[in-house]
């Protein structure tokens, strides 16, 4: 991760800035500065964990899309939240001196902290969208409401974060419209896809001690729910479907206790760093 050059920071041909303005532009402590508190760093690292293993699932599609343009927007999407992640992660790190390839490279499995649905496998590009819209509305309602944490990095990092996660939206939403208004068979698959990835919502939008404890620097989850849900349930309107009813699963990311997918997405996403620890390019 920190490998990538100080200076790469540039627009896509979307206009929309990648992987680097995020994690380097926004101005965190040193490495070596000791800062916040235990539970500051806990919360990065939830909201650093969900951007990186969506971005390690979005960036399987590229060579795989349906179409040229989706495997240059998805690998785009997929830069873009990995700058959320160095960010992040870089800021958990001041915190115990961990770097951000320590934290996502040299962590085992139940010291992640991500959400079940970003660890749901893309399956085909109907459930990927599925788990997009979802995914994309809740980070743009979360960065929205972190822009004004009493946490200046967290702010900073939401503030530069929610410019780009609202072209994620957009992406997923206008995909969402032209799969359901489409074929009888890409509207069937794009139910589906809402079925399978709906039951992890909910985790998403629980509220625990954590962010109790962090009043006035985390966003609330639950305050987020409503906001959320009048999104989806607009775009989906659109083309007469509905947001699946569906009971919440059990979850447990947040704690350690991750989807049966987590080992093998750690695996393929750690190997090279373990096999050669401190090996550059």
């Amino acid at each position: 991760m920190s490998s990538l050059p100080v200076d790469a920071a540039h627009e896509d041909a979307h206009g929309h800035v990648t992987v680097d303005e995020v994690a380097l532009a926004v101005e965190l402590p040193g490495a070596d500065d000791r800062t916040g508190s235990a539970d500051v760093a806990e919360y990065a690292l939830r909201l650093g964990d969900d951007a990186l293993i969506l971005a390690q699932q979005l960036s399987r599609w590229i060579a795989h899309a349906p179409e040229l343009e989706e495997d240059v927007a998805l690998g785009n999407i997929a830069l873009d939240l990995l700058g959320h992640a160095r960010a992040l992660l870089r800021f958990a790190g001041t915190y115990d001196g961990r770097s951000e390839d320590d934290l996502a490279y040299f962590r085992d499995e139940a010291e992640f902290r991500s959400a079940w649905l970003f660890e749901q496998d893309n399956g085909d590009f109907a459930r990927t969208i599925a788990r997009q819209l979802a995914a994309s509305i809740y980070l743009f309602e979360l960065y929205s409401s972190l822009q004004h944490s009493r946490e200046p990095a967290l702010a900073a990092i939401a503030a530069k974060a929610v410019k780009e996660v609202d072209y994620h939206r957009d992406h997923a939403v206008q995909w969402t419209l032209r799969l359901a208004g489409g074929t009888d068979e890409s509207r069937r698959r794009l139910q589906r896809g809402l079925d399978d990835v709906w039951p992890y919502v909910g985790e998403l939008f629980q509220d625990d001690e954590l962010v109790a404890r962090l009043d006035g620097i985390a966003a609330v989850p639950s305050t987020l729910r409503a906001r959320f849900d009048r999104v989806v349930d607009a775009v989906l309107a659109e083309e007469r479907l509905s947001a699946p009813s569906v009971p919440t699963a059990a979850g447990g990311g947040r704690a350690g206790r991750h989807f049966p997918t987590m080992g093998f997405i750690l695996a393929e996403m750690q190997v090279l760093a373990r096999q050669h620890p401190g090996a550059t390019w």
